[in-house]
């Protein structure tokens, strides 16, 4: 450890000073958790829908009792402000999101926002006043949604969110993402011009689940993110002809289901073959014309793959998009690939891996490094600032369901880890972004 990280590390590292109260987290997880859409199974709460409006209020609520200066930006994240000593040092920020894909789990998202809160209550609780303002936001949309924009918050903020992303239309009913944006009360134009300025963050630490079995399978307490996977999104269309299903031959067929399906498995090697990290899923598929006795003429399939591995990724997407289009040419079936790319893998700050792991070895917490295969807000926050991950256990590494669990216990350690290394960051003489 550093002699600046100890001296950081020093006034913030005693269990008593800075740990958070279990209770009071867990009832705020239980109380923001049944703010949900009635009709929909699990704990929904899908971005633009009235359970997510609700939600967000009530965290805007919270901040503004836990002291801090909250309010709703142009792209809609709720943004809380604790006011540091000097207005003119670059700021921390912490947070995560409360929104949740349909059917998901209950802390997704929203441990890292409460968390946020909770180590700002703590401040005050302590008298400590930091020497940075301390900025926690719930980002808008963070979850993969039906516009095939995902993160919509923090890319507004990183000044990552362009305007062709507000023309993508829902597939289902060709609603722009802007209109959805203006009907729920939010100004795209703002959304549009608000960027933070790159380097204008000392640092950005998300709390999050990890939503994978690892550290449940080492028993540590604490995972010190390496870096987050990058994503590659695909919708694939493909035409073929319709026919008699009992009267035209197999060989002389153009079924686009058939076609469709093969570029399910090709999508599925590919991942199955990546050397560091790689994974993959289809998670819709579509044909028509939906009968017994007719070959399918249309189909679509949207999918995905990931790693931290950007070569890898880089080339997996060509060699689908070949592999695919191959495949269907052999069936007589035309294709149309379209890349909704999300993000590259992003590489956590070094200084800041390091700083989180010393904060967990002066709390006594175990940790161990792990990389992220899902993806996060923080992706685009690093374009801003250093930029690092606690990860806590999740039960059987489920995420993304209604069976998602974390323990409470766990959730706390998170929570010190993370007060403990935003004072730390605070007080440190050393920068941790190289000029």
């Amino acid at each position: 450890m550093s002699a600046d990280t100890a001296d950081a590390l020093l006034g913030a590292a005693d269990p008593s000073r800075l740990r958070p109260d279990q209770q009071r987290v867990l009832a705020d997880l239980t109380e923001l958790a049944g703010l949900v859409e009635s009709a929909e199974p699990g704990f929904s709460r899908r971005v633009f829908s009235d359970a997510y409006r609700a939600g967000r209020e009530w965290v805007r609520d919270r901040m503004r009792a836990a002291g801090l200066d909250a309010h709703i930006d142009p792209a809609g994240n709720v943004v809380g402000v604790l006011r540091g000593a000097s207005s003119s040092l670059k700021p921390l920020m912490t947070g995560s999101h409360t929104d949740t894909v349909r059917a998901g789990g209950r802390y997704d998202g929203i441990v890292g926002v409460l968390g946020g809160i909770e180590v700002a209550r703590r401040l005050r609780e302590e008298g400590i006043t930091l020497s940075r303002d301390l900025y926690v936001v719930d980002f808008l949309g963070e979850e993969a949604n039906s516009f095939g924009v995902s993160c919509i918050g923090s890319r507004s903020i990183a000044g990552l969110l362009l305007p062709e992303h507000l023309e993508r239309t829902n597939g289902d009913s060709a609603l722009r993402l802007g209109d959805a944006m203006t009907g729920f009360g939010l100004d795209t134009s703002g959304a549009l011009g608000q960027a933070w300025a790159p380097g204008s963050l000392h640092a950005y630490l998300e709390l999050h689940i990890e939503q994978g079995p690892q550290l449940e399978r080492s028993g540590k307490q604490i995972g010190v993110v390496t870096a987050i996977a990058g994503i590659e999104r695909l919708m694939a269309a493909f035409s073929g002809r319709a026919d008699h299903a009992g009267t035209m031959p197999m060989q002389g067929r153009q079924d686009a289901l058939i076609a469709a399906a093969e570029a399910i498995l090709t999508i599925e090697r590919e991942a199955c073959g990546a050397p560091i990290h790689g994974v993959s899923t289809t998670g819709r598929i579509e044909s028509s014309s939906g009968s017994f006795n007719i070959v399918p003429d249309e189909a679509r399939i949207w999918a995905e793959m990931r790693s931290v591995d950007a070569s890898w990724l880089h080339g997996a997407k060509r060699r689908v998009a070949e592999d695919i289009a191959a495949g269907a040419a052999l069936r007589g079936v035309e294709t149309a690939i379209e890349w909704l790319n999300d993000q590259d893998p992003v590489a956590a700050d070094p200084d800041v891996q390091r700083l989180l792991g010393e904060a967990a070895d002066a709390l006594g917490y175990t940790w161990e490094a792990v990389p992220s295969g899902a993806g996060h807000d923080a992706a685009h926050l690093a374009h801003l600032g250093p930029m690092g991950m606690i990860f806590v256990p999740s039960i059987g590494g489920r995420s993304h369901v209604p069976e998602e669990f974390t323990e409470a216990v766990d959730i706390a350690v998170g929570i010190h880890v993370l007060a403990t290394a935003l004072v730390a960051a605070d007080r440190s003489e050393r920068p941790l972004l190289a000029s």
